[in-house]
Order: C-alpha cells, then structure tokens, then sequence
C-alpha cells in the first residue's frame, strides 16, 4: 500500500491504551491518528479523524465496544474494526459486526502481526476493487406481506425492530419484515442512514429536529410522518456531531 493505515485505539483503560500503541508502533503500516477512551469517543472521533482501522475494546461504560461498532459500520465510509479485549465470550457477537479480528489480551505479538497482514490485505482488496457509485441506482428488494416489495432507499424515512420483525416506514406506507435491522442497516450503508437507537436506525435527510427529553437523551421529529423516536443516550451527541458535518 502507497500510504500508512490511520489507526484509531479505543479503551477506556490508560495503560491499556499505552499497551496498544507501543505494540502498534512496530508496525510501519499502521499510522496512529488518535485515542478514544469511550465507545461514543470512538463514533465522534471516526467522524472527525476518518481513521481506515479502530482497535475497539469491548467491555467499556455507556456505549460498550459492540454498540460502538454497531454505529461504526453504519457510517459512509466504515473503518476495519478489530477488537482487541480481555474477554473471550464476546468472540461470536463480534463477527457481527464484520470484525476482521478479535485479539485477546495480553496481546501476543506475532498474532498482532498477523492481523496486521490482514489488515494490508483487506485495504488492498478495497483499493483494487471497482469503485461503487456514492448512491445505488437500484431499489431494496424485500418480502413483505406475502409480496415482493421494491423499495428505493431514499424513500425510506426510518427503519424500526419490533418483536420478531422489522417496520420499515416511507412517507406513503408501512412495511413489515423479518429481515433483521443489522441486515437492512448493511444493505444501505450507501446511503445516509445512521443507527440513533438499539431498535431506531434513521434517514438523516428526513430529520427535522431533536427534542431534549430526559437523562441525556432525545426525542427526534422527522419530516413526512408524525412518529417521533427515542435517540439513545449512547447514540445521541455521535448523531448530533453527524448532522452537524
């Protein structure tokens, strides 16, 4: 690769922060840009610092590691998200989330090295790959209601998870299915939609305003349906910082 990889390292430990970056800076490859000592950090910063690579603890207060990888994989242009933690139950749930890697500390260096290579390959593979256009021209393609229903993106002002079925919701009608919101959230990271609650991801053309409501969190009014959203506390200032670039 013609450039060094930014690098972003997320824990909420100091020393452990310390731990990373000395083993990290080894590796010529990788460029540390910043630290974040929180899961909301970690969202605000790769807004601001557009880092290719977050190192991502898991156990952490308020927005843990997986919530904040959640919201990671939401954005336009995602980074690669490895996690590094001392918690080895966590494994499955991460690759959810497309982790390239799942380190477990004390971090052994030769299989930090070999993540390392992973990581050059898979920005590689990126770089080579034919470029897609900023917006699909195609629609989204779902069952819902028995039938085949054929939804352009843009229409879509918000997508909510009830029970065993996701709602999705345009200006004009209402649709349900079993599609998870993980999945629905993947197929449109083209587009401008940005996750604000567990159960909540949005169209951020459509928001209108935010209401203070109680404990650091908010109420969102959109444009074209009256239902107003829960904007979690964990997601709420990342939200607020996206709306504002």
């Amino acid at each position: 690769m013609s450039q060094r990889i930014r690098t972003l390292i997320v824990d909420d430990e100091r020393y452990s922060r310390e731990e990373l970056k000395y083993l990290l800076k080894h590796h010529p490859a990788l460029e540390i840009v910043g630290e974040a000592d929180s899961g909301e950090q970690a969202v605000l910063k790769t807004l601001q610092l557009k880092p290719e690579a977050v190192f991502l603890d898991v156990e952490m207060p308020l927005m843990n590691g997986l919530e904040a990888a959640s919201a990671l994989i939401g954005l336009k242009l995602p980074p690669k998200i490895v996690f590094a933690t001392a918690y080895p139950q966590f494994g499955v749930e991460a690759f959810r989330f497309e982790a390239l890697d799942y380190l477990l500390k004390p971090i052994d260096e030769e299989r930090l090295a070999e993540t390392v290579r992973r990581l050059e390959q898979s920005l590689r593979k990126d770089e080579i790959a034919v470029p897609l256009p900023a917006k699909s021209c195609g629609k989204l393609s779902l069952e819902a209601d028995g039938e085949i229903a054929f939804i352009a993106p843009d229409d879509i002002i918000y997508i909510s998870r009830e029970d065993a079925y996701s709602k999705i919701v345009t200006a004009n009608k209402e649709y349900h299915v079993k599609t998870p919101l993980k999945e629905l959230e993947a197929k449109l990271r083209q587009y401008p939609f940005f996750r604000i609650h567990k159960s909540y991801v949005v169209h951020l053309d459509y928001v209108k305003s935010l209401v203070p409501w109680f404990n650091g969190a908010f109420q969102l009014e959109l444009k074209g349906c009256s239902d107003k959203l829960a904007v979690s506390r964990n997601y709420a200032k990342a939200f607020r910082d996206a709306l504002e670039l």
